[in-house]
């Protein structure tokens, strides 16, 4: 069909946007089943596989790519062999509503494919198909199928039960709401060609609440760069456990001794990044340029026993970007790891360039971790 040509990229976009959208699920209902609203679905769909969205036109198709024009819905899986409206006729409504029921069927049947051909002709479109977007509780399913014309010569099993009509072309099964002038038509989801497993989040509102934390903090996470890199964590660990020092790091500016400037940070530097990096870095307190995620630059050098902290020159240039700018904490409240949970980062990549500067980037959480165990380093002790 369409999905299992396009791009593994594409596709797997396409996954992980559709178990987003459904884990927001109890933004609109308390149901077990994830909640995918129709315009939601065309949308994503026409942004994943970048394709024509036509849902706002007046035609059967609600997005094309190339000569395929595909009907996208999203419904409840149930039994997997439910009735789904395909059509509206209330506008043709005087062309049938004097015929008896089998002229009334024939007539339908002629309509509906009138208008698969219209839209092909329109968009010069060579086949239609469904998309079609199923729930289930817990999990999202996808899978398609032929949008077939109605066969008006094979058309049987009519079954006049008042206010609707059922009827077979021997394809595909039908039904028509009299008093609504829709037509249905029975879906078989069985052969599914994606099943995504869906975790509906409890409280969506807090969800949202930190992703706009995030956005207003204006951090992004670059894509990681085929360049010589490492990833350094802004946390320290204490039996096991992710926490920001009330002393050290990023919160240097509040140690004991002599007095500090407010902004007077440093990001640390495990001793195990200095032994599988060993020339990553420039020698203990020789100045290199810096270059922020906006472009602008300033002096930093790698300080203390074991260069074991990387710093700004001035020490304060650091802290007034990461802890005013970037973390918008006011001056002397502490940092806590429960804040860099809320805004979605915990660790930064430093790359080095073939001029001799170093760029810095945010990482998202677990991004640490990911680059020590590629690099196979095991640490039995606590970081400090």
């Amino acid at each position: 069909m369409f999905l299992t040509d396009q791009r593994k990229e594409q596709i797997g976009y396409y996954q992980e946007m559709l178990k987003t959208i459904g884990s927001l699920s109890r933004l609109f209902s308390e149901s077990g089943e994830p909640y995918v609203e129709y315009r939601i679905a065309e949308n994503l769909f026409c942004k994943s596989f970048d394709a024509k969205n036509l849902s706002r036109t007046d035609c059967s198709a609600d997005a094309s790519k190339g000569n395929l024009g595909i009907g996208i819905k999203t419904f409840l899986e149930k039994n997997g062999a439910t009735m789904q409206k395909i059509a509206e006729f209330n506008s043709e409504h005087n062309l049938f509503s004097g015929l008896n029921t089998e002229q009334k069927i024939k007539k339908l049947s002629e309509l509906r494919n009138k208008r698969l051909e219209t839209t092909k002709r329109i968009f010069g479109l060579r086949n239609l198909i469904y998309h079609c977007v199923t729930r289930k509780k817990s999990a999202i399913l996808v899978y398609e199928t032929p949008m077939d014309s109605v066969d008006t010569e094979r058309i049987s099993g009519i079954e006049d039960r008042g206010n609707i009509v059922s009827f077979t072309d021997g394809i595909n099964e039908y039904s028509f709401n009299i008093a609504k002038s829709t037509l249905y038509k029975r879906f078989h989801t069985k052969d599914t060609i994606l099943n995504l497993p869906v975790k509906i989040l409890d409280d969506p509102f807090e969800a949202l609440e930190k992703m706009f934390r995030v956005a207003e903090s204006a951090i992004s996470f670059a894509p990681i760069r085929e360049q010589q890199h490492v990833f350094l964590p802004l946390y320290s660990t204490k039996s096991g456990e992710k926490i920001m020092p009330e002393k050290s790091g990023l919160n240097q500016w509040n140690a004991s001794g002599r007095p500090r400037d407010p902004n007077e940070v440093y990001i640390p530097i495990p001793a195990w990044i200095h032994e599988v990096h060993p020339n990553f870095f420039p020698n203990r307190d020789e100045a290199f340029v810096l270059v922020l995620p906006n472009g602008s630059e300033m002096s930093a050098k790698v300080c203390q026993d074991g260069s074991k902290a990387l710093m700004s020159n001035p020490n304060s240039a650091l802290g007034e970007w990461l802890l005013r700018s970037v973390l918008n904490l006011e001056e002397k409240e502490l940092l806590t790891y429960r804040k860099l949970e809320e805004i979605g980062l915990d660790s930064v990549v430093i790359y080095k360039t073939e001029s001799g500067k170093y760029n810095i980037d945010f990482t998202k959480i677990g991004s640490y971790e990911q680059f020590q165990d590629k690099d196979e380093v095991f640490d039995d002790g606590d970081e400090v």
